[in-house]
């Protein structure tokens, strides 16, 4: 690999591991909104696991837009078909993905007879996975295809 290719691949892992440094703090705070909401939807409203599932995701996506604008630098008022619109779709999919998630949770806490604490840690633990699973997936998405920058020149020396 010659000189200069090898400092734009560096240069290109660094400002990957940089957004991931500054994604997952990101991450983290709309993860705590999402499993408090989930937590207090299903413990102590006693609702259905969709409505819980469906809350804890609106409260976690809420968050998450805005310190995901932050994680990747964005300044300004947000580009609408290029940002804004793409946010939403992403995460109306993960939010389908995490109310069924938690659908599944309460069915199968059922099905096992779990109830209190042990129902509780069941449920906070499925869609804790869920939403881990979901981060993973949102951050390749938002680092390579949403926050990309596509205006950035990519220089390769051969």
């Amino acid at each position: 690999m010659a000189g200069g290719a090898w400092a734009t691949a560096s240069t290109a892992r660094a400002r990957r591991g940089k957004r991931l440094l500054r994604f997952a703090p990101a991450a983290l705070l709309a993860l705590a909104a999402t499993q408090v909401t989930y937590f207090f939807c299903a413990t102590v409203l006693n609702s259905t696991g969709r409505i819980a599932g469906a809350a804890g995701w609106l409260a976690g996506a809420i968050v998450s837009y805005g310190v995901s604008r932050w994680a990747w630098e964005r300044r300004g008022k947000p580009n609408l078909l290029k940002e804004t619109l793409p946010f939403v779709a992403i995460s109306l999919v993960v939010g389908a993905v995490l109310t069924e998630a938690s659908h599944f949770a309460f069915r199968e806490a059922g099905v096992l007879s779990l109830h209190g604490a042990e129902r509780a840690l069941f449920l906070q633990g499925l869609y804790l996975a869920a939403n881990g699973i979901t981060f993973l997936i949102r951050f390749l998405i938002f680092h390579f295809v949403l926050f990309s920058n596509r205006g950035e020149a990519v220089e390769v020396v051969s």
